[in-house]
């Protein structure tokens, strides 16, 4: 028997604003960040952990479809692990900025 527990993905005010300040520029952001969103929601905590903080802080990469140049040309994604059950999402910007 398995245990199902929920994870929470919250978004941050900054998150939010850069997110729509980038979908006037970037049509296809939703569906590109949707992936991770849901890898996180299911407690997949992907990205490469951020040292020197004292927070348990994550970056990861994601492709930009409106810009076919992979992921290394696409978009960052900062997030916290709050809890094991709670993650914020905190930044997110594009690589060609």
């Amino acid at each position: 028997m398995s245990e199902n527990f929920a994870v929470e993905v919250r978004f941050t005010l900054p998150f939010k604003r850069r997110l729509k300040s980038l979908a006037k520029r970037y049509r296809q952001i939703q569906n590109d960040i949707r992936p991770i969103i849901d890898e996180l929601l299911a407690g997949n905590f992907i990205g490469d952990r951020i040292a020197g903080t004292s927070y348990t802080v994550f970056k990861m990469r994601a492709k930009n479809s409106d810009i076919p140049t992979g992921k290394s040309g696409g978009y960052r994604l900062i997030y916290q692990l709050v809890s094991p059950q709670c993650i914020s999402l905190l930044l997110i910007y594009s690589k060609s900025d």
